[in-house]
């Protein structure tokens, strides 16, 4: 590649005044090192070269004023090309441009501006116009800053609104996690109380168990107690035992009375009368029913004949 200094010698030499001629060098790339060793050289032409690209250390070279970059193939100018503040002048006639940097709207002091024959996005090339004087070179610039200021401004509100959904999604999956982990936590919490239950109700299980299994020992170990001599329990006193014995007294005095009212029925005179007619009654038929039973009949057999 062949830069200004092996082409022409050093680039002190080709300074006058405050202008610095490196056209017609055919350039492949810019000497950006040693023009920034000349901030005198406010006025810079790279014209008629064969750039194709600017680095962007060049846009470091806030010193120029006026440049001309005409009749290049530049395709790009780098994105913070708008860091050229002091620029007032600039012709990018005749190269491959189809776009200019967003931050071609901080150019706020650039006054002339000449974009013929590139071929320019139609939104662009409508608003940049021709630049056939110096009017129209001049209303080029003025034109071209404004539609970039605007595109910077859409770009920016676009740039907010992205902001913002990230921000508001941020928001949602913050809010999102910290439902998970309550919810993770709560259901930790559950299971925590789960198994305190199922270990209570466990060892309630188990306690009752060896209660149980202590009884059959307590009572096997009273028993050989009672057989070493041990005065034995008294039963415990029958309740009640004085009502059975007037019960007992009272139902025998109902029998002997039945008994003797059917021995006068049977025996004595009173056998006529009407009651002892039915007594008597009752009476046969209830021997004939007991008759038909070999056992009682033999029994009353053997009474009949003694």
């Amino acid at each position: 590649m062949t830069k200004a200094g092996s082409k022409g010698g050093n680039l002190r030499d080709k300074l006058d005044g405050n202008e610095l001629d490196l056209s017609l060098s055919d350039l492949n790339e810019v000497p950006v090192k040693e023009l920034a060793a000349l901030p005198k050289a406010t006025i810079l032409d790279l014209s008629c070269n064969k750039l194709t690209t600017l680095p962007s250390d060049f846009c470091g070279l806030t010193h120029l004023v006026k440049l001309d970059l005409s009749k290049n193939k530049l395709q790009q100018l780098p994105a913070d090309f708008g860091r050229l503040v002091n620029l007032q002048h600039l012709d990018l006639l005749n190269n491959k441009l189809v776009t200019l940097p967003v931050s071609f709207a901080q150019l706020k002091n650039l006054k002339w501006l000449d974009l013929k024959d590139n071929p320019l996005d139609p939104v662009l090339a409508k608003v940049a116009g021709d630049c056939l004087d110096e009017k129209q070179c001049k209303q080029c610039a003025n034109k071209v800053l404004q539609h970039m200021k605007a595109v910077q401004a859409d770009q920016e509100r676009e740039r907010q609104r992205r902001l913002e959904v990230e921000q508001a999604e941020k928001k949602r999956e913050a809010k999102q996690r910290a439902k998970e982990a309550q919810e993770r936590e709560l259901r930790k919490r559950e299971k925590a109380e789960e198994k305190e239950r199922r270990r209570k109700e466990y060892d309630a299980l188990k306690a009752a168990k060896r209660e149980q299994e202590k009884k059959p020992k307590k009572e096997a170990n009273q028993a050989p107690k009672s057989k070493s001599g041990s005065r034995p329990r008294k039963p415990p006193p029958r309740k009640h035992t004085r009502s059975w014995a007037v019960l007992k007294l009272l139902l025998l005095l109902l029998l002997f009375g039945v008994a003797g009212g059917l021995v006068a029925c049977r025996v004595t005179e009173l056998q006529q009368q009407p009651l002892c007619t039915s007594v008597n009654t009752i009476y046969d038929n209830a021997v004939q029913g007991l008759r038909r039973h070999e056992i009682l009949q033999w029994v009353l057999q053997t009474d009949s004949q003694q």
